[in-house]
């Protein structure tokens, strides 16, 4: 008699916690490599900084909660929560700066509410928040390209851009050129038509698609997000949602590049956050829906908020508030989008009651 090996209806992964963690930094590389490439060391300090901060707060509140220290620094959730908040801030921040919002992030937005996998916010984009609404000087002043740092002007190499984010280091003020970003300059913009704006501005006239240098910095991360979608760690229904509904937006409010445009879909895309965004912000999955349908809802209004803040709203880029509201409304999209159960003719609500 032959034997029949029977199995569940569920996939099963042989990635833990640790190893999915450890994909996630090795795809945040090209993004961090085309952000030192056009905008120097500055990102790479940040993460030195927010790292090393980040590793000592999760080993302090793992002592102090008695658990094993090195069992919870193993599974490297603090170390990405770092690198994250260290990529979205602007390069050469103040180390003040980086050490309040990574505090910030680990101490409030994780353990407070219990640590990995009970936060109901993403921790990076909280710490993120903190900074920009409390510190809007340091947070918005982001370096020129090197490309446009005006002739005779040299570009800081590793320890004079040290030298920027603590000033101790140097008896002089050493400072860096700061630039408006592309979003920046569209929201600011005044009566110039989206052909000359991109013919005036050396951003844009210097670039290929959306702004010299935040297209590769996109384009980088772009890459890295498909790295991990091969590597099975998340799902594309909410990239991809994401980016299509940020993409319409656009495409509906271009306006043909008249004065009142708000940008093309290409330099929504590929300018800002967007594809730190939707490739390693919102495809949390502690903080996001949960079924598949509920990521599709859940990307597009994430697309959507994000291009009516920076349209409309007082920041130019949109996708910390925007990902941290859709953090709140998770819950209610997974009540609605649960899938069906195996052996069940129809889907349930979260809230409904087992017979």
């Amino acid at each position: 008699m032959a034997l029949m090996k029977l199995t569940s209806p569920h996939a099963h992964a042989a990635q833990n916690t640790a190893a999915v963690m450890r994909l996630v930094l090795l795809a945040t590389l090209p993004g961090l490599l085309a952000l030192t490439a056009f905008f120097g060391w500055g990102s790479l300090i940040n993460i030195l900084i927010a790292g090393t901060v980040a590793v000592g707060l999760e080993a302090l509140v793992m002592n102090l909660r008695s658990r094993p220290v090195m069992f919870y620094l193993s599974d490297y959730s603090a170390l990405v929560t770092a690198v994250l908040l260290g990529l979205s801030l602007p390069p050469l921040a103040p180390w003040w700066v980086v050490v309040i919002g990574t505090g910030f992030a680990i101490l409030i937005a994780k353990h407070l509410y219990g640590g990995l996998g009970y936060n109901p916010f993403n921790p990076a984009m909280v710490g993120y928040v903190v900074l920009l609404i409390s510190f809007p000087v340091q947070m918005t002043a982001w370096p020129a390209p090197l490309l446009l740092y005006p002739e005779g002007v040299a570009t800081p190499g590793f320890w004079e851009s040290l030298q920027v984010v603590f000033p101790l280091l140097s008896p002089d003020n050493v400072d860096a050129v700061t630039a408006a970003t592309p979003l920046d300059t569209f929201k600011h913009n005044s009566g110039l038509l989206v052909a000359q704006l991109y013919e005036k501005d050396p951003l844009f006239s210097r670039a290929s698609l959306a702004g010299l240098g935040w297209e590769w910095v996109n384009l980088g991360f772009l890459a890295g997000g498909c790295f991990l979608l091969v590597r099975r760690v998340f799902t594309w229904h909410a990239p991809v949602a994401m980016l299509t509904s940020l993409a319409l937006c656009a495409a509906l409010f271009y306006d043909s590049g008249s004065s009142a445009s708000h940008g093309s879909p290409l330099m929504h895309l590929l300018s800002g956050g967007t594809m730190l965004g939707a490739f390693f912000i919102i495809t949390d999955p502690v903080t996001s829906a949960t079924s598949n349908r509920g990521r599709l809802v859940y990307g597009a209004l994430i697309g959507i908020l994000i291009f009516i803040i920076r349209s409309w709203g007082s920041y130019p880029d949109a996708v910390a508030f925007s990902v941290l509201l859709m953090n709140f409304a998770a819950p209610l999209i997974d009540n609605y989008t649960l899938p069906r159960t195996y052996g069940h003719q129809k889907p349930r609500r979260a809230t409904e009651k087992k017979e």
